[in-house]
């Protein structure tokens, strides 16, 4: 199987029918090591839910709220 220059792949039809993903499926990609999971999403989680997970622990400044939020609003 080949990756597209976009990074795409084709999900075998077996595979699919197997996890149950049909056309608008969500489905996740589970990174362990060098190791990756397909996984179909079987419950209703939200983008900025997915993102949230995504991102956590991965912050290099420590920034406390007012922080956050005067920096946002470009408050010096």
């Amino acid at each position: 199987m080949r990756v597209t220059s976009k990074g795409q792949v084709t999900i075998p039809r077996s595979v699919r029918q197997r996890l149950g993903i049909f056309p608008q499926s969500e489905v996740e990609f589970v990174v362990e090591g060098t190791t990756v999971f397909l996984r179909a999403v079987t419950e209703e989680v939200s983008r900025g839910k997915r993102l949230v997970e995504t991102l956590r622990g991965r912050a290099t400044v420590r920034m406390t709220t007012d922080e956050i939020m005067a920096f946002t609003r470009g408050e010096e």
